[in-house]
């Protein structure tokens, strides 16, 4: 029996996904079919409970607004989702319970470590403190950070993710927005988790200053437009820069281990291969190379 899984949130039209598992399964042999469904918050209930009975169905990717509900839906959460507090990922699990997981913390390591060499115990930042920088929290802390500063609008907008850093134990410090441009260059790592074009005042404040240099690693997880305002500024300081579009890619691995069955305790047979394939559907570089997640 062919097996389905998908994508689901609003809009969904941009995502990139389907591209990426349809490259994924072709290389594993699999026969599973993976779509986009456009749905708003309203809709995710009753999408889900119709997917509890389907025995067809593997398993489901969650895009915004939908990961704090999908949290919210899920009848079991893995340790690292019940974390940050925000799900990607569902999967089901037996009768007709879904298990949720947040992929996007593989995402962020795998695409901040392609794109560059870091110290053992790097400076790292994260631009905004929405649902996504709940996930860089974990990742910035796996990739050994002993502290993160959180530049934010708003401190009390930022409230999820100093949960997260409580629930991870990694100390979080939040720092004023209007003055991220004076100290981005001294960080080793910068996640920039703000909306397309979020950046864009920041970025100018930051390229406004003459001599500015970094040898730092930005991710911005927004993938369209790319370049952003923000990675070309980080780029022309000499620092290395990656698309929300490699987090994706690394996430989707995690991803396509629980859609085929395999779990995430075991490794994604023929790994490089997928990675490739999955770079080559989007027009990425090849990084299916050393500096992977699981390195």
């Amino acid at each position: 029996m062919t097996g389905h899984a998908g994508v689901v949130g609003h809009p969904i039209g941009h995502s990139r996904s389907p591209q990426l598992h349809t490259a994924a399964y072709a290389v594993l042999g699999e026969q599973l079919r993976y779509e986009a469904v456009d749905l708003d918050e309203f809709e995710l209930t009753g999408y889900i409970d119709r997917l509890r009975a389907d025995e067809s169905w593997r398993g489901l990717s969650v895009t915004m607004p939908l990961k704090s509900e999908a949290a919210e839906l899920s009848d079991e959460l893995t340790p690292l989702a019940a974390a940050v507090g925000v799900v990607n990922t569902l999967v089901p699990v037996g009768d007709g319970k879904v298990l949720g997981h947040n992929t996007d913390v593989a995402g962020i390591v795998g695409a901040v470590r392609a794109a560059g060499s870091l110290p053992e115990r790097p400076r790292v930042a994260i631009l905004g403190g929405g649902g996504t920088a709940t996930a860089a929290v974990a990742a910035l802390r796996e990739l050994g950070a002993d502290g993160i500063d959180v530049w934010v609008r708003s401190e009390s907008r930022a409230a999820r993710t100093t949960t997260a850093a409580q629930q991870l134990d990694v100390p979080v410090h939040l720092r004023p927005w209007d003055q991220a441009a004076e100290h981005l260059a001294g960080y080793d790592v910068v996640i920039a988790t703000a909306p397309p074009h979020g950046c864009d005042e920041l970025a100018a404040a930051f390229a406004a200053v003459r001599g500015r240099r970094t040898r730092g690693v930005l991710l911005d997880a927004a993938y369209d437009p790319w370049p952003s305002a923000i990675a070309r500024a980080w780029q022309a300081a000499g620092g290395a820069i990656a698309p929300g579009l490699d987090m994706l890619i690394f996430q989707a691995v995690d991803q396509i281990r629980l859609f085929t069955g395999i779990g995430l305790d075991r490794e994604l047979p023929r790994r490089r291969e997928v990675v490739a394939a999955m770079c080559a559907a989007v027009g990425r570089p090849d990084l299916s190379g050393e500096h992977d997640s699981e390195r």
